[in-house]
């Protein structure tokens, strides 16, 4: 049978704001962990987020570069889920009402230009780094324990996401190339998923000769 491929993609990025979406601790790689936090994005009783403004508006310069209509009003919800790198219990992102909808991105290929829509682009807050330790792998198979660095809690994070218009890894990969190059040429983040996996195996490097509670 001849099947053709139908991708949508969900992008994170990253904005590299000096400060967290709802707190003034800062946003950077490398810290040791549970270094950059404070009450409010470790969900303490009675505090209250503050939006970062910075956040927003470069949210808004990213869906001005994907053609979207930038929103009039936009609201931020709660969506719930329970995990140990959200210690409220729920993370605060967009849903009905986001910043920024029904874009295009065009992506050149050897047949000529594809449009590929984008459906949204949100804000939201990123959640904690799980770090399981033990078992030799990094993954919570085989783990003894997993230990919660809450540096990367709060971080902005704008989440974009397509129509179903890529039909190919060719073409997907393309797009994703163009996006990453547009998000760095506006300045608003390095995406370097490297930096990611670099902080996690200095984080596993600092804590791998810890006793587990109790111990």
């Amino acid at each position: 049978m001849n099947w053709e491929p139908v991708i949508g993609c969900e992008i994170h990025v990253h904005l590299k704001t000096n400060t967290k979406m709802f707190c003034r601790c800062a946003v950077g790689f490398g810290a040791p962990p549970n270094t950059q936090t404070c009450p409010v994005c470790l969900a303490h009783p009675g505090t209250l987020p503050v939006p970062n403004e910075k956040a927003i508006e470069w949210t808004i310069k990213l869906g001005l570069a994907l053609g979207c209509d930038i929103a009039d009003h936009a609201v931020f919800h709660r969506k719930n889920y329970f995990y140990p790198d959200n210690p409220k219990g729920y993370q605060i992102s967009q849903y009905d009402e986001p910043l920024c909808i029904s874009g295009s991105f065009l992506v050149p290929g050897a047949h000529g230009d594809t449009e590929i829509g984008i459906v949204r682009a949100h804000l939201e807050e990123d959640a904690a780094k799980n770090v399981h330790m033990g078992g030799g792998t990094g993954r919570i198979h085989g783990a003894d324990r997993t230990l919660v660095d809450f540096n990367r809690s709060g971080t902005p994070l704008v989440e974009i996401v397509t129509e179903p218009d890529l039909r190919s890894a060719e073409q997907t990969k393309r797009f994703l190339q163009l996006l990453r190059q547009t998000v760095r040429e506006l300045g608003i983040s390095d995406a370097e998923m490297h930096q990611a996996m670099d902080v996690l195996a200095r984080v596993r490097a600092n804590i791998e000769g810890m006793e587990p509670p109790g111990a």
